[in-house]
């Protein structure tokens, strides 16, 4: 054991000797760990994004949405100033609830309303007639008040629940509770106020197809009551109307395991009642999220495959390095081989030089990625409130990857050493003596 720790400090005392050339030999080794780390840092991040997005959606729903067809600008032209009529219907609702009796739940959503005003600020409307069942089949919270009840169903009250950032909008300075808005011109008493919705903005709102915090949750008996099937926009300075019986249905399966048999019986209904309109599209989250899953995973293996490439080149420095070192020290080889140091011995220095050089390239490359990968974090949010974009980095520090940097590391300079080594322990000891 004392033989070993004299190699470890005559190991040291050689790399400490010229320290400059043993930092810039690191430097591979440094940055290649710190690159590994990052890299799967910024995918497991990225992955861990998309999962939570999709998994807001609901892992076991199946959105059912009208979606106006495509048309030509002549087209569009021609029908301003008249209604279109396009998507889901009340029978396609009545299908669907009759075809998945076991269904964990289904909730319809019916826009309705061109405007929400309160006194002298308005903005478009995202307000939807829905029943109870909404609030947990899409993973909504409420922050203050209550939801929709059955109570609102049967007696079509008038009464609205409103999402935080339309609220904080229409009430920059008030309480929106027990408040009055209008959508149109049909007054709406608001009993609760929605929690923020996470996905915002981002990959899911796009999904739904709007900013969820936007929305206005009204009794769907009052909905179908009060405002019929026309819904009037305002749009290219005119106003276009559309008639839409059901604008979305959320169909949640009884288990992960069933939605994409459910999806797909879905996917056959609609395409017989809805032929050739190409009205309705179909988002489900699980296939979604397998898809992220996938594509993260693969995106994760080329950015770790390409970080890898710098420890690679790391330890080439390593041996090119430690192959020069043999020269200038063929000397010094020649003299300890004649004072009885044998091969093992010469090997073995050589050895313990080029971990030792590893070991600590790996600790300081695994400082480097970990406080890289925390400070991008930090970073990206202050970048993107900089540049006004939506400019993100997200980042997630796995213990596996850190790990198997510095594994890695410490293997790579133990095998690029090993040549370095043998050839050294191969001198002849007459011959390096006579070296100069």
């Amino acid at each position: 054991m004392s033989f070993f720790f004299a190699m470890i400090r005559l190991g040291l005392g050689n790399l400490w000797l010229h320290r400059l050339r043993t930092l810039l030999t690191a430097l591979g080794i440094i940055f290649g760990v710190a690159a590994v780390i990052i890299m799967v840092s910024i995918g497991e991040g990225t992955k861990r994004q998309a999962l939570e997005r999709f998994e807001r959606l609901g892992a076991k729903n199946i959105i059912v949405r009208s979606t106006k067809p495509p048309e030509s600008a002549a087209a569009a032209s021609s029908t301003r100033g008249r209604s279109i009529r396009y998507g889901l219907t009340r029978d396609d609702l009545k299908i669907l609830t009759e075809s998945f009796p076991e269904a964990e739940a289904i909730v319809p959503l019916k826009e309705v309303g061109g405007t929400v005003m309160r006194k002298s600020r308005r903005k478009s409307s995202q307000s939807y007639g829905t029943t109870p069942e909404l609030l947990q089949v899409a993973n909504l919270r409420i922050a203050r008040g209550r939801y929709l009840n059955q109570s609102d169903l049967d007696d079509r009250a008038t009464v609205a629940v409103i999402g935080h950032e339309l609220a904080n909008e229409l009430f920059p300075f008030d309480d929106p509770l027990e408040s009055t808005v209008k959508i149109d011109d049909k007054a709406m008493k608001i009993v609760g106020i929605l929690a923020p919705v996470g996905l915002a903005g981002g990959a899911g709102g796009a999904l739904v197809g709007r900013d969820l915090n936007f929305d206005l949750h009204i009794p769907l008996t009052t909905a179908q009551t009060g405002f019929g099937d026309q819904i009037f926009k305002r749009s290219g300075g005119g106003f276009q109307a559309a008639t839409v019986q059901v604008s979305e249905i959320y169909l949640a399966a009884p288990t992960r395991d069933e939605v994409v048999s459910y999806a797909n019986l879905i996917r056959r209904i609609i395409d017989v009642r809805h032929e050739k309109t190409n009205d309705v599209t179909l988002i489900v989250p699980y296939e979604l999220l397998e898809t992220a899953t996938r594509d993260a995973l693969s995106r994760q293996v080329v950015l770790s495959a390409i970080a890898a490439i710098s420890l690679l080149v790391g330890g080439i420095g390593i041996m090119n390095i430690m192959l020069a070192s043999v020269t200038e020290r063929t000397r010094e080889i020649g003299i300890r081989r004649a004072l009885g140091a044998t091969r093992r011995h010469i090997t073995q220095q050589f050895l313990v030089e080029t971990s030792v050089l590893s070991l600590i390239g790996g600790l300081l490359g695994v400082a480097l990625g970990v406080g890289l990968s925390i400070g991008l974090g930090y970073a990206a949010p202050l970048i993107a409130a900089r540049l006004k974009s939506t400019f993100e980095m997200p980042t997630q520090l796995t213990l596996w990857s850190i790990l198997l940097a510095f594994v890695v590391a410490a293997l790579t300079g133990l095998v690029f050493g090993i040549y370095p080594a043998m050839k050294a322990a191969k001198q002849d000891p007459i011959v390096a003596l006579r070296h100069d």
